[in-house]
């Protein structure tokens, strides 16, 4: 097949100017076209009253190898690439003994679903509850203010992304073409196909719950084993190789290959394998609030009049702004037509985090606008406490905890007053989403100076690109502290620890993937390189 990029045509175009615009690009009459598909497609709204939509097509013609020829010189043309996922190992009828996932998020899941296709039968084991049960418990905070500290936002089946906008894009490189085989996945386990040509895929919460249980029943029809509330409490290494976990309960489990799955919340099992000798340092993350907006100012300004079209959805930004003390603010985890989340999995402890559903139909717009933080500003290093970023951020998670006034009810405060460093004493025009509630007060105790001025000096260059976003009727909900892990698990060329052997660190808790897709992703490396190790050893 040919693959043809770059095609422009207007935001309400009928479907069959697709194939004239194939059949002009290519200069071939209507006989030679056999058909196509839509590999991606995205907007160009730069020029609010022209909204265009921009194709990549994928073109099965006759005469191909003529025709590509013929347009060598045009670089929106090519060969379409082989994107088709190959598994890299098949398991032996014997097995020595069985890979062990520990995490059932994202990374988890696609690590142990790979491992399961390839014969490995992993044993997946997740410190929460199954899905559903852990929506309830998740409601139960958000309804209550009652917080399950092994079953909350952070730890079950699903992971952190299960309450999120569902995000399925990233930047990172994958030559490999593993996101594809992500998406493939999910798209089996209920997600619209979709997910697999628009630019900006998204599921939303209620859809990935459904998503994952079929996932979790293709593992174990394959010869997997999922056992939840099963938190890991030690890991044996005898002469640097990995040789069992010990879960809570008191059992041990062999096992010479395990994959760290833990995301970025499992604090007490950071701290258990830094006691065990396992190489971590210290890794940069980001800390501030949420802002939240009137979703139609959003769309206005992004769409024009083309705001509300079915096709374009709820619009959505990214925004920078680097600041006079040499710091940057910057959105983060955006989600339009969302709401402002309790994600806390810590008690006397508040942390936000955005989410949307696949409609994205709520009122409000938000996102984090976070500034970066650096090893130097917590005092982090390999040789003395690498884990000092978790301690960093359960100051600033205690300190929004007691600025609500307990319950887990959050600080709040509206920008207008956030900029005249002022308290404010309740809502404007934005009622904030965020339950089990807001306390309105004086955000600027919730976090350090510099990451206050950073922001108080971002919010109004905002407005110049989004007129609007300094009003002062937004709301800014904190704090967000939970945009990556504080560590990193350093692994090397084969995905095992620098000095544990067997050990694979894995996704967002290992501090090597950020965001659903790019932790399946990193799932697929590690279960791949996993399985490649097993084989050597038979």
């Amino acid at each position: 097949m040919l693959r043809l990029t770059e095609v422009k045509l207007p935001l309400d175009h009928p479907e069959e100017s697709i194939r004239s615009a194939i059949l002009k690009k290519l200069d071939i009459p209507p006989a030679l076209l056999s058909g196509y598909q839509i590999h991606k497609r995205s907007y160009d709204a730069r020029k609010r009253s022209e909204i265009a939509l921009i194709y990549t097509l994928d073109i099965e013609v006759k005469n191909e190898a003529a025709i590509l020829k013929r347009l060598r010189a045009d670089k929106h043309v090519s060969l379409t690439p082989d994107m088709a996922y190959r598994f890299v190992a098949r398991a032996p009828e014997t097995l020595p003994s069985r890979p062990v996932v520990i995490g059932a998020g994202p990374c988890g899941l696609l690590a142990a679903l790979v491992l399961a296709q390839m014969g490995f039968k992993p044993i997946l084991l997740e410190r929460g509850k199954a899905v559903r049960e852990r929506t309830k418990d998740t409601w139960g905070l958000w309804r209550k203010g009652e917080l399950n500290p092994e079953s909350n936002v952070q730890f079950g089946e699903g992971g952190a992304g299960t309450f999120s906008d569902g995000k399925l894009y990233s930047q990172i490189k994958d030559p490999q073409h593993h996101g594809r085989k992500v998406l493939e996945e999910f798209v089996k386990a209920g997600a619209p196909e979709e997910i697999l040509y628009v630019s900006k895929p998204h599921i939303g919460t209620f859809k990935l719950v459904s998503m994952v249980e079929h996932m979790r029943q293709s593992i174990t029809n394959l010869g997997g084993e999922i056992r939840f509330q099963s938190r890991v409490v030690d890991i044996d290494i005898i002469d640097g190789q990995v040789c069992g976990v010990v879960l809570a309960s008191g059992e041990r489990m062999a096992a010479d290959h395990v994959v760290l799955a833990l995301g970025h919340s499992a604090r007490d099992t950071f701290k258990m394998l830094h006691e065990r000798g396992v190489y971590i340092e210290p890794k940069p993350f980001s800390v501030g609030f949420r802002i939240e907006h009137p979703q139609s100012l959003i769309d206005e300004c992004r769409f024009g009049d083309y705001a509300g079209n079915p096709i374009l959805g709820a619009a959505d930004y990214k925004l920078v702004y680097h600041a006079a003390n040499g710091r940057s603010a910057y959105s983060f985890c955006m989600c339009p037509g969302g709401t402002v989340v309790a994600a806390t999995s810590e008690p006397g402890r508040v942390v936000t985090n955005g989410m949307s559903q696949y409609s994205r139909n709520e009122r409000n717009a938000n996102a984090a606008i976070v500034v970066g933080i650096e090893a130097k500003d917590f005092g982090g290093s390999v040789d003395g406490n690498p884990l000092a970023g978790m301690d960093f951020q359960r100051v600033w998670e205690s300190r929004a905890f007691e600025a609500g006034g307990g319950g887990y009810l959050a600080p709040a405060q509206k920008v207008g007053d956030f900029l005249a460093g002022r308290p404010s004493t309740g809502p404007g025009t934005v009622i904030p989403s965020y339950t089990p509630g807001v306390h309105w007060t004086d955000l600027s105790t919730c976090l350090p100076d510099y990451v206050i001025a950073t922001i108080r000096e971002a919010l109004p260059q905002f407005d110049k690109q989004i007129k609007g976003f300094a009003m002062h009727d937004a709301v800014l909900t904190g704090v967000e502290t939970r945009t990556s892990a504080p560590i990193r698990i350093s692994r090397g060329e084969n995905c095992q620890s620098l000095n544990t052997r067997g050990l694979y660190p894995a996704g967002e808790g290992a501090g090597y993937a950020g965001g659903i897709l790019s932790a399946a992703v990193d799932g697929i490396k590690v279960a791949e390189a996993l399985a490649l190790s097993m084989l050597a050893q038979v």
